[in-house]
């Protein structure tokens, strides 16, 4: 038991799923390619090289255009959601989820982005699903963008670089609001829109070798989150205007620093990195560029082209509320190069002593999440929402069971320190675990690498009956969710 469910009445505990990673049927209804449908399979890179895991060549992104294979670009078959939601929404409405966060394809309603309507078809599928939902008393938590740009925007756009793209961002947008807006409140305009330089392919469809110097390649992605910042700002602007009582978050990773040591070198570097960290929902919430940012832009020379208005854009229609991602915490030090590194979630770092390691060699850190949570609340006075975390684990399918203490273990530490957060005044309203069905891995495209509480017999080369099987972890969020977190 928790010493005391702090709570909110009405908290909304849920799961996290991305259209790229579940839903499959790549090529099915008219959907046209995305940037994760080049994505592949990688099982044999080191899991802290998280470079590699997400790096897409032009001549991969060629060579993936010319086949249909679904075994070695896994999240073109994903879990097959998009045939068996409805199988899986009563899994979800058994547990007792109150919201599930999902994503909504681009290229399912807009196959290349550049259409001037939607495809049917699309549609059709989303207010099936958002109506199956609502059936099953599951509020819809929707990201407009999850790591699934239409490709031929890349190849012909230069993704995000080109102003246009906004444009038709803001068309696919309102099509969202317009035949999606009675049954969804909740909206998150890009996921880890800080990811721009972890992964600049897969975030802005900027493929770096096009560019003559790496300094060339930095200036292209600040200019293309330069036109995400406002494309976001536009579609708040119109959910506001379009849905009676919407509610539009900004998405962070939430890559929390401590310093090695107390010497102040460490303690600076632990900051510069805090703050950096914090650039990309400051103009979501405060709707303008840090100084700090305008400075470091400037010793660069790096020009930012924007058009007239759009600071009053990014001034006027800043978002309601701050959701983030949270797996783990880093260490900074000045003598980094030197110590023993771990891998994380798209990210390196000095290893911990204090903190525990996953299967994939990401840091568990349970107290990281309380101080993420109370920083980020005491710099933005939004509501928070915690839209990801989890742990990604080898899971064992015995005698058609699957006994995942270390999930339920990782969970209830968790959640222990987000009660404790909201007993020092956090306001905090909604909680989605990632994966909370297993899907395709983001960086690696493997199915092994498990996060949900139901567990899909598939494996990493798409084998299996893809039958859904409840695993102990499925049983324990259950009864924390009856009990408002009391029963951990």
């Amino acid at each position: 038991m928790a010493e005391k469910s702090y709570f909110p009445k009405g908290f909304l505990w849920g799961g996290a799923i991305a259209a790229n990673q579940a839903e499959g049927a790549w090529d099915k209804d008219g959907k046209g390619m995305s940037v994760a449908d080049v994505a592949m399979y990688k099982p044999n890179i080191d899991k802290s090289d998280y470079v590699s895991q997400w790096h897409v060549s032009p001549e991969q992104i060629e060579e993936a255009m010319q086949t249909d294979d679904t075994v070695y670009y896994p999240k073109r078959r994903g879990i097959d959601f998009y045939h068996r939601y409805e199988e899986d929404l009563a899994l979800m409405e058994e547990m007792g989820m109150k919201v599930l966060r999902v994503s909504i394809a681009w290229t399912r309603l807009f196959p290349t982005g550049t259409e001037e309507e939607p495809i049917q078809a699309g549609i059709d599928y989303y207010v099936r699903l958002f109506k199956e939902m609502r059936k099953r008393k599951i509020e819809p938590l929707v990201t407009l963008s999850h790591y699934e740009m239409p490709l031929y925007l890349v190849n012909h756009y230069d993704g995000w670089v080109s102003r246009e793209v906004v444009d038709m961002f803001v068309t696919y947008s309102k099509v969202c609001f317009e035949h999606f807006g009675e049954y969804v409140k909740y909206w998150l305009t890009f996921n880890e829109i800080d990811s721009v330089f972890r992964h600049p392919f897969t975030t802005v469809g900027v493929v770096e070798e096009k560019y003559a110097s790496k300094k060339e390649a930095e200036a292209a992605i600040y200019q293309a989150l330069h036109h995400q910042f406002v494309a976001s700002s536009l579609a708040t602007k119109y959910a506001h205007e379009m849905i009676e009582n919407a509610q539009v978050g900004c998405m962070l990773t939430k890559t929390l620093a401590y310093p090695l040591t107390s010497n102040p070198e460490d303690v600076l570097l632990a900051q510069r990195h805090n703050r950096d960290n914090s650039f990309y929902a400051d103009v979501q919430v405060f709707g303008e560029y840090p100084l700090f940012m305008k400075r470091y832009l400037a010793e660069n020379d790096i020009i930012i082209d924007k058009l007239a208005g759009d600071d009053e854009i990014l001034k006027q229609h800043t978002v309601d509320f701050v959701s983030f991602s949270y797996y783990m915490s880093m260490i900074k030090s000045v003598n980094e190069d030197k110590m023993e590194k771990v891998g994380g979630n798209l990210i390196t770092s000095v290893k911990n002593p204090y903190l525990d390691i996953s299967d994939w060699g990401w840091q568990v850190d349970p107290v990281g999440l309380r101080i993420s949570l109370i920083d980020l609340y005491d710099r933005y006075h939004l509501p928070l929402f915690v839209v990801e975390n989890g742990i990604g684990s080898i899971d064992e399918l015995v005698d058609g069971k699957v006994h995942d203490e270390y999930r339920i273990d990782y969970f209830r530490k968790h959640f222990e320190q987000m009660n404790l957060a909201c007993k020092e005044g956090v306001e905090m309203f909604g909680y989605t675990s990632w994966g909370c069905i297993d899907i395709v891995s983001a960086s690696t495209s493997q199915m092994s690498k498990r996060y949900g509480f139901i567990y899909v017999d598939a494996d990493d080369l798409g084998n299996g009956s893809y039958d859904r099987i409840k695993k102990d972890s499925f049983y324990w969020y259950k009864k924390v969710i009856e009990t408002n977190g009391a029963q951990l």
